[in-house]
């Protein structure tokens, strides 16, 4: 959306959240992290920190987010998940060419469209997408992150360290 939106080109968004929810997203924000909030590594010696090189010169706005939203983590992009998404949910709703729709998409239309869904596709829309020639079913793999609140870390049994010695030590 936001690679057509700087291109001059109108967009319809449409998000079924917070309309619809989904069991483990909390918010209705776009680009809500509800694994890791971990974009993996930024060395240019791997996949991961050569893609975001790559993102950061077409102007990404998920990458441009998540520089804004940066925590500490060694040598990895991580962010803070809330102020990530309302980055992501304030630039493409304030963009004057975006319009946003908050319903679910249950089949897909006919007509040019681009359908971007992951793990958590509701079921009608996965089904549409189904029905699609080639296609015989859908498969999302997928690993869940605890995530730990500082508050909840009996500090007389762990201590702080970077992960792999990268970092400012306390990441």
């Amino acid at each position: 959306a936001w690679q057509l939106l700087r291109r001059g080109i109108p967009v319809r968004l449409i998000e079924m959240r917070p309309e619809k929810t989904t069991p483990a997203h909390v918010t209705g924000g776009f680009a809500e992290l509800v694994c890791s909030n971990s974009l993996k590594a930024e060395h240019l010696t791997n996949a991961s920190g050569l893609l975001k090189a790559e993102m950061k010169l077409f102007d990404s706005l998920i990458l441009r987010a998540a520089e804004e939203a940066r925590v500490p983590a060694g040598g990895a992009l991580a962010v803070d998940r809330e102020r990530f998404s309302q980055i992501v949910t304030e630039t493409l709703s304030g963009h004057p060419l975006c319009e946003v729709v908050h319903e679910a998409v249950t089949e897909i239309p006919d007509a040019p469209c681009i359908v971007a869904t992951g793990p958590l596709t509701d079921g009608a829309l996965a089904s549409a997408i189904e029905k699609l020639p080639s296609m015989k079913s859908l498969h999302f793999f997928d690993a869940e992150a605890p995530i730990v609140t500082a508050e909840s870390i009996d500090m007389t049994r762990a201590f702080k360290a970077s992960r792999y010695g990268r970092g400012e030590g306390n990441d």
